[in-house]
């Protein structure tokens, strides 16, 4: 069992952001802890199966990883295990544990609307299985992938990119620690010169789509047109999103973010600096792994970090003075 960890109530605290994982972090196995000990994280994982018509719940707790890992359903099954935990979490602290500020890093910034209450799940769960698929879409249209670049600085990467053409940051996700997309060959010829410039190390990532980089481009028209239909409500507290690393309020303004988003940068580390810059000193993050705690760690060692994912996390968590 983890040792306790109090988070202070009042000025104590400072400000209180919760923050929310994308892909990459699912895993099989996970949310079952919490499916099984808390009726509220069962009922989210049951409206997810029945709003989208097969157990997706199976998915997160079976597998096969293969079909889990698939952007169809890594996507709503993050967005699924993320909003059980914060279902959970919302039982057992009420008002007690509420955020000043939401954020979420790429397919995560739809727990964080959740969160906020300008998305339901009902809507959200089938929105963001159909984002998965016209992504998946869009990579079947022009071929393309993903790779991190460790120990470089955002500007040499971004000089490297404009020489070699056809590939983009995607994911300014930490100093050090920035994901590049584009072609195959593009970010073949981008990897050599990161490396021969000084990156500490060049890793390819596992996937098979450019995702938030210019080739998505197919994808934004059938999703605004489902954005469209979607309802979405002005969010209860601020929810700092990707592409601006700012605040938005403004339902249409939001609606036209989660479109643009699918080709443009994550801007995570600016958007941790935003939300320090506005008083935030404790972060949650609410979801699987624990991704974002050490990204928000590595951006600034003086705010205190806090993951929620599993049921010993839970348990471990009190709030107050």
């Amino acid at each position: 069992m983890p040792e306790p960890v109090l988070i202070a109530g009042g000025e104590a605290r400072g400000k209180l952001a919760f923050v929310f994982p994308g892909g990459g972090s699912q895993y099989v196995g996970m949310g079952q802890d919490v499916y099984d000990r808390y009726p509220s994280a069962r009922r989210v994982f049951e409206e997810a199966d029945q709003v989208l018509g097969f157990c997706l719940s199976g998915l997160c707790f079976e597998g096969p990883e293969a079909e889990l890992t698939d952007t169809v359903n890594a996507q709503p099954a993050t967005v699924t295990t993320s909003a059980a935990l914060l279902a959970v979490l919302r039982d057992r602290f009420g008002p007690e544990l509420s955020p000043d500020i939401a954020a979420g890093h790429s397919t995560g910034q739809y727990t964080a609307l959740l969160a906020a209450g300008a998305l339901d799940l009902r809507s959200g769960v089938p929105l963001v299985r159909e984002r998965g698929r016209l992504m998946k879409e869009a990579g079947d249209r022009s071929t393309g992938a993903m790779t991190a670049v460790l120990g470089m600085g955002i500007g040499a990467l971004e000089a490297i990119c404009e020489e070699v053409g056809e590939v983009w940051v995607s994911n300014d996700n930490a100093p050090g620690q920035i994901v590049l997309a584009g072609t195959t060959e593009a970010l073949r010829r981008a990897s050599q010169l990161a490396r021969r410039r000084g990156a500490r190390k060049v890793i390819p990532l596992a996937v098979n789509i450019a995702s938030h980089s210019p080739l998505m481009a197919s994808a934004t028209a059938s999703l605004g047109r489902i954005m469209s239909e979607v309802t979405l409500r002005r969010p209860q507290v601020p929810v700092v999103v990707n592409t601006t690393a700012s605040p938005m309020s403004s339902p249409e303004d939001l609606r036209q973010e989660l479109v643009r988003h699918l080709t443009s940068r994550v801007r995570w580390a600016e958007s941790v600096r935003t939300m320090i810059a506005a008083g935030v000193r404790t972060f949650v993050e609410i979801g699987p792994k624990d991704v974002l705690s050490g990204l928000i760690r590595r951006i600034d060692r003086n705010v205190r970090v806090v993951s929620i994912g599993t049921v010993a996390c839970i348990e471990a968590l009190e709030v107050g003075t």
